[in-house]
């Protein structure tokens, strides 16, 4: 029996579509099974399609694909939205008794299983549980012991007592003996249950966690989809470890809020989406000229202006690395999966304080909303390494004064790193100010500090090039003459991709970069391949563009801006295509 099951439920905005699809991937989860969780949702807060899907396996799963095996429709538009991923033999979960529903025709090739979830749920305890009672129909489609929903169940409605929580599971058994007693089919499902125990969470969750254990002890921030749940996570957590959350006015404040926490001696954090970068892009040029570490997180969306809020897209690109006026040297980091958010978020902080240098960590719609499965120890917190850089005490103060026995937080270093005192450090009493400055942070016009000061900043850059590993992920085959680059959350897909281009007979290595800058050098890997193929989610390929640059040869490319992801079989797809304009073929 078929083990990698794809299911999905769909319906209005508002309709409790989010909370259902969570129940079943937490229950999933729980249950010692690999989970991939995507979700369709329109910008606005009731009306208009939305979906949660979830795709689950016995061995971990990295994407979405073109196909959906079991699907809960809530509303005719839900099969209609549907229809390209449903296949036959597909089993469409719908409630004849709606009036909406009443006339839905089921294609011949697909599997109609009307149930009347209204009903059942009112028997339970009361209409709003028709989706408790979808899922325990999908139970029984997919083989799933209904057991496993309990807990799942408890956690979603334990705060509401325990007569809530019963009356729910009384809902799923209603839906899957409906299943069991009125349709005589041979379901192809049976989901294996192990003893396994997976971490489930998505991006944003995963940078706040990483937050966390990094030492963030103080977030700023103002509600942006697809950024807000980075907020939602670390409020009531962060301060269990002596931090603070603010909740911001608008994102200029939150930015200097920010910032003013980190010139405190605080580790410190904003995030925001693409149009709270463009107003924080002021504040960007006074972290960087303050050199003040700081973590500014900008979750993609489809843009411009107000754009899609609510659809994936890699269009931020270049306002995060040339956004600004003035020269601003930075770190631009793009975690390429769920548990790399966490890491790279780790990272950013640690980066942050060793260069005195913002540092923009770019997730996406993508990677902030899919929820997936991993094991604890990927998350180690005795494996985590706080580093804080050129801090001096009052020990050591003495070795950065001047024969006036002031302090020069801004002393032009060889490796371009001042040292720094945090507030009250006896002897570190010091200015700085957004106007160019000379050692000790006073205001100066003079050509010969100017210089000095600027080429200052700009070795940090230089510095962390030779003293970190900006290295690049690798999947495939390294000697394979097709090699396909990536960046950010296209890593899953591609990965999966893959194994299909590989069945296939074709050969391919792929590399996935999660550091936009500084960068790997990628010449000696590009020279080696014949058909080199970019991948990203954009229109004009900017990534593809720096690729070029760097490395004086060109590219193919795969560009996506429809707001949706990239899918596995469909990038196996667009490979092969690209390859059979070059003439390769498999082998």
């Amino acid at each position: 029996m078929p083990d990698d099951l794809n299911w999905a439920i769909g319906g209005e905005a508002g309709d409790g579509i989010d909370s259902t699809g969570k129940i079943f991937a937490q229950a999933l989860s729980r249950a010692g099974r690999h989970v991939f969780t995507s979700k369709d949702f329109a910008s606005r807060i009731r009306g208009g399609y939305t979906a949660y899907k979830v795709r689950t396996g016995a061995e971990p799963v990295e994407s979405v694909v073109d196909r959906l095996d079991i699907l809960i429709a809530l509303t005719e538009r839900t099969i209609e939205e549907n229809m390209d991923e449903l296949h036959e033999g597909s089993f469409i979960i719908y409630d004849d008794e709606r009036s909406t529903m009443r006339d839905v025709e089921i294609p011949d090739e697909m599997i109609g299983l009307p149930v009347p979830l209204k009903r059942l749920a009112e028997e339970a305890g009361g209409a709003i549980m028709r989706n408790v009672v979808a899922l325990g129909a999908a139970c029984e489609v997919a083989g799933f012991p209904i057991e496993n929903l309990d807990e799942a169940l408890e956690k979603r409605f334990g705060s509401k007592g325990q007569a809530i929580v019963e009356n729910n599971e009384t809902a799923a058994r209603l839906g899957r003996e409906y299943v069991e007693e009125e349709f005589d089919y041979d379901y192809p499902y049976e989901l294996i249950c192990t003893d396994e125990d997976y971490v489930l969470l998505n991006g944003d969750q995963a940078i706040g966690m990483g937050a966390i254990a990094a030492g963030c002890r103080f977030y700023a921030g103002y509600p942006i989809t697809p950024a807000t749940e980075v907020m939602e996570y670390l409020t009531g957590r962060i301060e269990q470890f002596g931090g603070t959350v603010v909740q911001a006015e608008d994102e200029l404040a939150a930015i200097n809020l920010a910032l003013g926490g980190a010139r405190a001696g605080a580790r410190s954090m904003t995030a925001t989406s693409g149009p709270g970068i463009d107003l924080m892009t002021e504040t960007f040029g006074l972290v960087a000229t303050s050199e003040t570490p700081l973590v500014i997180v900008d979750v993609m969306r489809s843009g411009p202006s107000t754009g899609m809020p609510t659809k994936q897209e890699q269009g931020d690109l270049n306002m995060l690395l040339h956004g600004g006026h003035g020269e601003v040297p930075r770190f631009v980091l793009a975690p390429t999966t769920v548990a790399e958010c966490f890491h790279k978020t780790i990272e950013a902080f640690n980066l942050a304080e060793k260069y005195q240098i913002p540092v923009y960590l770019t997730s996406d719609l993508s990677l902030a909303v899919t929820e997936q499965t991993y094991p604890p120890e990927e998350f180690d917190m005795d494996e985590v390494e706080v580093e804080r850089g050129k801090v001096v005490d009052e020990e050591s103060i003495a070795d950065w004064q001047n024969e006036n026995e002031q302090f020069q937080p801004h002393f032009p270093t060889a490796d371009g790193v001042s040292p720094r005192a945090f507030p009250g450090t006896s002897g570190g009493a010091h200015m700085t100010t957004g106007l160019e400055h000379d050692a000790l942070g006073r205001r100066t016009e003079d050509p010969e500090v100017r210089v000095e000061q600027v080429d200052k900043r700009d070795r940090k850059v230089d510095t962390a090039r030779e003293r970190e590993n900006f290295d690049y992920r690798e999947f495939g085959n390294p000697e394979a003459d097709t090699l396909v680059i990536s960046w950010g959350s296209n890593e899953g897909a591609m990965t999966e991709a893959l194994t299909l281009l590989e069945d296939d007979g074709y050969d391919v290595r792929f590399i996935s970069v999660p550091y936009i800058f500084p960068r790997p050098d990628l010449s000696e890997e590009i020279d080696a391949s014949e058909t080199t193929i970019v991948v990203e989610c954009n229109a004009n390929g900017p990534f593809a563009d720096l690729i070029e640059h760097d490395t004086l040869t060109r590219v193919e490319r795969i560009n996506k801006y429809t707001g949706v992801r990239f899918k596995a079989d469909e990038l196996a797809a667009e490979v092969k295509d690209v390859l059979a304009e070059t003439g390769e073929v498999a082998q």
